[in-house]
């Protein structure tokens, strides 16, 4: 079966617009079975711990300037208007709109846990209590007392301890970092594969993204090198902190690997853990020698560490190597 991972914020208004859309685009889907997977993303990740009003935070006209910019014309007032009477043709409400600035952390965890212990059924009842209780019933769902109710009301009763147990914990902000690496930016976004449709799109755009993403040949990859290969576009990102979460089981569990050690060596560098890659690349370049790059990376590492005379003669070699290297500043 196909999955459909819709990376998306529970307090983002779109996200409760596009799941709507989206279940009116799955009841038309006459092919391929396909099921929906919900991911976290977050629009506020500087939102406190402790919830605050939200009629409060929108007085702040760095806020409201922010907000500006998400409907350039109107007002965030005007906007908020707009957008509830969207979610009331979609059939969200009557009453709509969040009173609450709150993290969304926790609740992404509840979601998660949902759909480890019971799938995308249970999941898809956990979040639907998770929005209605934001944008309908006006409720802080960053408060541990109201995701009990939440999820006691889904079926999932156990949902509550595991919560407090610090479950999902890592799964969610490593996911997180998986959405940063494939490029996700927009709540909802829908990927299928190497396919992303992102924004809260008619159901009927979205029937074509499916038919056209289920189409592609599957291009499934080891699990090993997907990890690999996403710690590195969270490089290349400028994210080496990133980098490392995502890679750190790859360096338990196959620490010999050199492409793991290279990876590993480049985020301890662009991440100022310069003894770190100082050591893992002598040993890359006392395993071999006439690889230019290693080179070049261990002398810059040695002379962001004051070390001038040890990085000179890496330095020459690389660029002896690789000319291009010697312009390398």
């Amino acid at each position: 079966m196909r999955h459909i991972e819709v990376w998306a914020d529970v307090v983002c208004a779109w996200a409760y617009i596009g799941k709507r859309r989206l279940a009116v685009a799955r009841e038309a889907w006459r092919g391929e079975p396909v099921e929906v997977v919900w991911r976290p993303f977050r629009i506020d990740p500087m939102a406190p711990s402790r919830a605050e009003p939200l009629d409060e935070v929108l007085r702040d006209p760095v806020v409201d300037a922010a907000l500006r910019g998400c409907a350039p014309g109107m007002s965030a007032a005007e906007n908020r208007v707009r957008v509830s009477e969207i979610a009331a043709a979609e059939g969200i409400g009557p009453r709509w709109g969040a009173a609450w600035r709150a993290s969304s952390h926790d609740a992404h965890r509840l979601i998660a846990l949902a759909y480890e212990r019971g799938g995308a059924v249970l999941q898809d009842a956990v979040l639907e209590g998770v929005l209605r209780a934001h944008f309908v019933e006006q409720r802080d769902i960053s408060l541990a007392a109201t995701l009990e109710e939440i999820a006691a009301a889904a079926g999932f009763a156990e949902g509550a301890v595991l919560l407090a147990e610090g479950g999902a914990e890592e799964q969610v902000r490593e996911t997180l970092l998986r959405g940063r690496a494939i490029g996700v930016a927009t709540s909802p976004t829908l990927v299928i594969g190497g396919e992303a449709l992102a924004g809260a799109h008619a159901p009927e755009v979205i029937a074509e993204f499916v038919a056209r993403a289920v189409a592609e040949p599957r291009r499934e990859l080891p699990a090993e090198v997907e990890r690999l290969r996403l710690a590195e576009a969270l490089l290349d990102k400028g994210d080496p902190l990133g980098c490392l979460t995502l890679l750190g089981p790859l360096m338990t569990e196959h620490p010999e690997e050199r492409s793991v050690r290279m990876l590993a060596a480049r985020a301890h560098f662009h991440s100022a853990q310069l003894s770190r890659a100082r050591g893992g690349l002598e040993a890359l370049v006392a395993e071999n020698p006439d690889d230019p790059y290693v080179r070049l990376l261990l002398g810059r590492t040695l002379e962001r560490q004051g070390a001038t005379e040890e990085a000179a003669p890496h330095l020459r070699m690389a660029a002896a190597m690789n000319p291009e290297y010697g312009h390398v500043s």
